[in-house]
Protein backbone atom coordinates (compact mmCIF):
# COMPACT_ATOMS: atom_id res chain seq x y z
CA UNK A 1 0.00 0.00 0.00
CA UNK A 2 1.28 3.35 -0.82
CA UNK A 3 1.24 5.87 2.11
CA UNK A 4 -0.96 9.29 1.89
CA UNK A 5 0.86 12.21 0.30
CA UNK A 6 0.24 15.30 2.34
CA UNK A 7 2.22 17.54 -0.73
CA UNK A 8 -0.47 16.23 -3.06
CA UNK A 9 -3.12 16.42 -0.87
CA UNK A 10 -3.83 13.44 0.26
CA UNK A 11 -4.75 14.28 4.45
CA UNK A 12 -7.21 12.11 5.34
CA UNK A 13 -4.49 9.90 7.05
CA UNK A 14 -7.29 8.10 9.75
CA UNK A 15 -9.31 6.99 6.43
CA UNK A 16 -6.09 5.30 4.74
CA UNK A 17 -4.69 3.63 7.94
CA UNK A 18 -8.36 2.04 8.81
CA UNK A 19 -7.81 0.52 5.22
CA UNK A 20 -4.30 -0.33 6.12
CA UNK A 21 -5.37 -2.01 9.18
CA UNK A 22 -8.30 -4.15 7.82
CA UNK A 23 -5.47 -5.04 5.22
CA UNK A 24 -2.38 -6.41 7.19
CA UNK A 25 -5.20 -8.30 9.18
CA UNK A 26 -6.14 -10.65 5.87
CA UNK A 27 -2.14 -11.17 4.83
CA UNK A 28 1.39 -9.45 4.77
CA UNK A 29 1.65 -6.05 4.38
CA UNK A 30 3.61 -4.46 1.93
CA UNK A 31 5.11 -0.75 1.39
CA UNK A 32 4.51 0.56 -1.96
CA UNK A 33 6.06 3.87 -3.05
CA UNK A 34 5.30 7.14 -5.95
CA UNK A 35 8.58 8.49 -5.86
CA UNK A 36 7.29 11.48 -7.35
CA UNK A 37 3.03 12.09 -6.79
CA UNK A 38 0.34 9.71 -6.64
CA UNK A 39 -0.12 10.34 -10.10
CA UNK A 40 3.68 9.75 -11.60
CA UNK A 41 5.78 6.74 -9.64
CA UNK A 42 8.97 6.63 -10.77
CA UNK A 43 11.27 9.29 -9.54
CA UNK A 44 11.90 12.95 -11.19
CA UNK A 45 14.63 13.95 -8.95
CA UNK A 46 14.65 14.02 -4.94
CA UNK A 47 16.45 11.61 -2.56
CA UNK A 48 15.03 8.08 -3.46
CA UNK A 49 16.18 6.15 -0.61
CA UNK A 50 15.27 9.01 2.19
CA UNK A 51 11.72 8.79 0.02
CA UNK A 52 11.55 5.15 1.51
CA UNK A 53 13.07 5.67 5.21
CA UNK A 54 10.75 8.47 5.55
CA UNK A 55 7.35 6.94 4.25
CA UNK A 56 8.28 3.62 6.66
CA UNK A 57 8.99 5.46 9.48
CA UNK A 58 5.51 7.23 9.21
CA UNK A 59 4.28 3.49 9.06
CA UNK A 60 6.10 2.56 12.08
CA UNK A 61 5.43 5.50 14.11
CA UNK A 62 1.35 4.17 13.11
CA UNK A 63 1.46 1.11 14.32
CA UNK A 64 1.77 -0.70 11.07
CA UNK A 65 4.53 -2.90 10.43
CA UNK A 66 5.25 -3.96 6.56
CA UNK A 67 7.38 -6.70 5.93
CA UNK A 68 7.52 -6.00 2.11
CA UNK A 69 8.06 -3.42 -0.44
CA UNK A 70 7.78 -2.51 -4.40
CA UNK A 71 8.83 0.86 -5.68
CA UNK A 72 6.16 2.53 -7.96
CA UNK A 73 6.84 1.96 -11.57
CA UNK A 74 9.53 -0.97 -10.96
CA UNK A 75 11.65 1.38 -9.68
CA UNK A 76 14.68 0.68 -7.55
CA UNK A 77 18.76 1.40 -7.12
CA UNK A 78 21.15 1.38 -4.97
CA UNK A 79 19.67 3.59 -2.20
CA UNK A 80 16.21 2.38 -2.31
CA UNK A 81 18.02 -1.28 -1.70
CA UNK A 82 19.67 -0.29 1.07
CA UNK A 83 16.78 1.85 2.46
CA UNK A 84 14.66 -1.58 2.15
CA UNK A 85 17.38 -3.62 4.26
CA UNK A 86 17.19 -1.10 6.91
CA UNK A 87 13.62 -1.49 7.20
CA UNK A 88 14.07 -4.68 7.07
CA UNK A 89 11.96 -5.43 4.15
CA UNK A 90 11.77 -7.83 1.34
CA UNK A 91 11.90 -6.37 -2.20
CA UNK A 92 9.42 -7.43 -4.51
CA UNK A 93 10.59 -4.93 -7.07
CA UNK A 94 13.29 -6.64 -9.30
CA UNK A 95 10.94 -8.61 -12.06
CA UNK A 96 12.08 -11.53 -13.58
CA UNK A 97 11.30 -9.59 -17.33
CA UNK A 98 12.25 -6.25 -18.20
CA UNK A 99 8.73 -4.04 -18.27
CA UNK A 100 7.91 -3.36 -21.89
CA UNK A 101 6.47 0.28 -20.83
CA UNK A 102 10.23 1.36 -19.61
CA UNK A 103 12.07 4.03 -21.37
CA UNK A 104 15.90 2.52 -23.15
CA UNK A 105 18.45 3.02 -20.06
CA UNK A 106 15.73 3.29 -16.85
CA UNK A 107 16.26 1.62 -13.95
CA UNK A 108 15.06 -1.62 -12.82
CA UNK A 109 16.11 -4.68 -11.52
CA UNK A 110 16.62 -8.13 -12.74
CA UNK A 111 15.91 -11.38 -10.88
CA UNK A 112 14.51 -14.60 -11.71
CA UNK A 113 14.11 -16.25 -8.25
CA UNK A 114 14.91 -15.28 -5.11
CA UNK A 115 17.86 -13.82 -3.84
CA UNK A 116 19.80 -12.30 -0.71
CA UNK A 117 21.20 -9.36 -2.68
CA UNK A 118 24.38 -7.98 -1.27
CA UNK A 119 24.71 -4.11 -0.45
CA UNK A 120 28.25 -3.08 0.91
CA UNK A 121 27.84 -4.99 3.68
CA UNK A 122 24.06 -5.36 4.22
CA UNK A 123 21.92 -8.27 2.91
CA UNK A 124 18.36 -7.67 1.26
CA UNK A 125 16.22 -10.47 0.59
CA UNK A 126 14.13 -10.14 -2.96
CA UNK A 127 11.65 -11.96 -4.05
CA UNK A 128 10.97 -11.07 -7.91
CA UNK A 129 7.78 -10.42 -9.35
CA UNK A 130 7.42 -12.79 -12.30
CA UNK A 131 4.24 -11.99 -14.03
CA UNK A 132 1.34 -9.34 -14.72
CA UNK A 133 -2.52 -10.50 -15.11
CA UNK A 134 -2.31 -10.90 -18.33
CA UNK A 135 1.15 -12.44 -18.76
CA UNK A 136 -0.41 -15.02 -15.99
CA UNK A 137 -3.11 -15.92 -18.17
CA UNK A 138 -1.24 -16.69 -20.88
CA UNK A 139 1.48 -18.71 -19.54
CA UNK A 140 -1.07 -20.51 -17.72
CA UNK A 141 -2.18 -21.74 -21.28
CA UNK A 142 1.50 -23.27 -22.48
CA UNK A 143 4.17 -25.25 -21.22
CA UNK A 144 6.77 -24.57 -18.99
CA UNK A 145 5.39 -22.64 -16.16
CA UNK A 146 8.26 -21.36 -13.67
CA UNK A 147 8.61 -23.40 -10.86
CA UNK A 148 7.79 -20.39 -8.67
CA UNK A 149 5.15 -17.87 -9.67
CA UNK A 150 4.22 -14.50 -8.01
CA UNK A 151 1.69 -12.32 -10.15
CA UNK A 152 0.95 -9.03 -9.26
CA UNK A 153 -2.14 -6.73 -10.10
CA UNK A 154 -3.64 -3.49 -9.09
CA UNK A 155 -6.69 -2.56 -6.95
CA UNK A 156 -8.03 -0.80 -9.50
CA UNK A 157 -7.94 -3.81 -12.33
CA UNK A 158 -10.83 -5.25 -9.52
CA UNK A 159 -13.10 -2.50 -10.52
CA UNK A 160 -13.33 -3.64 -14.02
CA UNK A 161 -15.27 -7.17 -14.26
CA UNK A 162 -13.84 -8.31 -17.40
CA UNK A 163 -10.30 -7.86 -15.77
CA UNK A 164 -11.45 -9.00 -12.26
CA UNK A 165 -12.60 -12.54 -13.79
CA UNK A 166 -9.18 -12.59 -15.55
CA UNK A 167 -7.52 -12.49 -12.41
CA UNK A 168 -9.69 -14.30 -10.68
CA UNK A 169 -9.67 -17.21 -13.00
CA UNK A 170 -6.08 -17.43 -13.52
CA UNK A 171 -5.33 -17.50 -9.58
CA UNK A 172 -7.84 -20.46 -9.45
CA UNK A 173 -5.99 -22.07 -12.18
CA UNK A 174 -2.41 -21.19 -10.70
CA UNK A 175 -3.58 -22.59 -7.26
CA UNK A 176 -4.33 -26.09 -9.09
CA UNK A 177 -0.97 -25.90 -10.83
CA UNK A 178 1.43 -24.83 -7.99
CA UNK A 179 1.56 -24.78 -4.01
CA UNK A 180 -0.07 -21.58 -2.50
CA UNK A 181 2.35 -19.51 -0.11
CA UNK A 182 2.52 -15.98 1.61
CA UNK A 183 5.21 -13.79 0.32
CA UNK A 184 6.54 -13.72 4.05
CA UNK A 185 7.10 -17.51 4.18
CA UNK A 186 8.91 -17.04 0.41
CA UNK A 187 11.13 -14.32 2.15
CA UNK A 188 11.61 -16.35 5.25
CA UNK A 189 12.79 -19.26 3.35
CA UNK A 190 15.03 -16.57 0.92
CA UNK A 191 16.44 -15.49 3.56
CA UNK A 192 17.27 -18.68 5.17
CA UNK A 193 18.77 -20.97 2.00
CA UNK A 194 18.88 -18.33 -0.88
CA UNK A 195 21.81 -17.84 -3.12
CA UNK A 196 23.63 -14.21 -2.71
CA UNK A 197 23.81 -11.83 -6.05
CA UNK A 198 25.51 -8.64 -6.23
CA UNK A 199 23.74 -6.11 -6.56
CA UNK A 200 25.68 -4.69 -9.47
CA UNK A 201 24.57 -7.90 -11.13
CA UNK A 202 20.78 -7.17 -10.93
CA UNK A 203 20.72 -3.59 -11.44
CA UNK A 204 19.64 -2.45 -14.83
CA UNK A 205 20.34 1.32 -15.59
CA UNK A 206 20.80 2.46 -12.16
CA UNK A 207 19.40 6.39 -11.62
CA UNK A 208 19.27 6.66 -15.43
CA UNK A 209 16.35 8.39 -15.67
CA UNK A 210 17.33 10.81 -12.48
CA UNK A 211 18.57 14.38 -13.63
CA UNK A 212 22.23 14.84 -13.14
Amino acid sequence: MRPPDAAAGETDDERWLERAREAAARGPLGHHTHFTSPTHARPTGGETGERVRREGAWLRERGLAPTLFCGGGWYTDRSVALACAGLGYADCTPRATRPPYLADGAAWAELDAPALLDLSGESLAAVPTTHGAGDLARALGRPGLAPRVHAYFHDTDLVDRRRRALIVAALVLLGRRRPVADLDAVAAAARESAPHRAWEDVARGEAADLPA
